[in-house]
């Protein structure tokens, strides 16, 4: 299943234009802070889908019944530019188990390239949801290999949440292709129609994790 959010006119929008907006996006506390929102706004989305159960809270003049979530949440997130979206989500999942992974794409001198799992850190995911966080699905061979090599380490989640800020049409493809569609849901902000030859998403906003800390050599 694939979510769009921007078909919904919400304040969503609002932070992905100022991420995408060349006059803005220089500002990286202000990038990052635009990148936590998003983030935020995605969790409480994902919130609807999750099982719950009634329970019943004790107030100073009473008691109240309440629905509270019931399944155990895993935010996995691929460094470096996935971090201040991954505590957008860890915001309002404050109480979920967390994931880290580093992939990067090793490029050849002909311009292709391999992207490269080097460092996991997870808990055992058996049969929890996995939230697999990433603010740009470009060619989704990289959110791929970082959702395997997770299931190698931690075993296999009752269901997975791909949740990125920007996705292309040729990344949803293949990660459909490449993951249980019966056990994923991908959620996007906004999806676009273009990848440059360096595989980078046009219009796209640009390198989210050197907008958000800088460039690297």
């Amino acid at each position: 299943m694939l979510h769009i959010l921007d078909r919904q006119n919400t304040i969503l929008n609002k932070f992905v234009q100022r991420m995408r907006d060349v006059n803005i996006q220089g500002d990286r506390m202000r990038f990052r802070r635009n990148l936590e929102r998003v983030g935020e706004v995605m969790a409480y989305e994902i919130s609807k889908t999750l099982d719950y159960s009634k329970t019943v809270v004790e107030t100073p003049l009473g008691e109240a019944e309440i629905s509270v979530p019931d399944d155990q949440v895993v935010i996995a997130t691929i460094l470096r530019a996935g971090l201040p979206y991954h505590q957008g989500f860890l915001n309002f999942f404050d109480d979920a188990q967390n994931a880290f992974v580093s992939a990067y794409r090793k490029y050849s001198k002909d311009g292709t390239f391999n992207v490269k799992v080097e460092y996991i850190s997870s808990c055992d995911l058996t049969d929890k949801v996995l939230i697999l966080v990433d603010p740009m699905l470009a060619t989704g061979i990289s959110l791929v290999k970082t959702y395997n090599a997770l299931l190698e380490k931690g075993g296999v989640p009752r269901h997975t949440h791909v949740a990125s800020v920007i996705g292309s049409e040729e990344g949803i493809l293949y990660t459909k292709k490449h993951m249980p569609l019966e056990r994923t849901t991908i959620w996007c902000a906004a999806v676009d129609s273009e990848l440059t030859v360096k595989s980078y998403i046009i219009p796209g906003l640009g390198d989210a994790g050197d907008l958000a800390y800088g460039e690297k050599l």
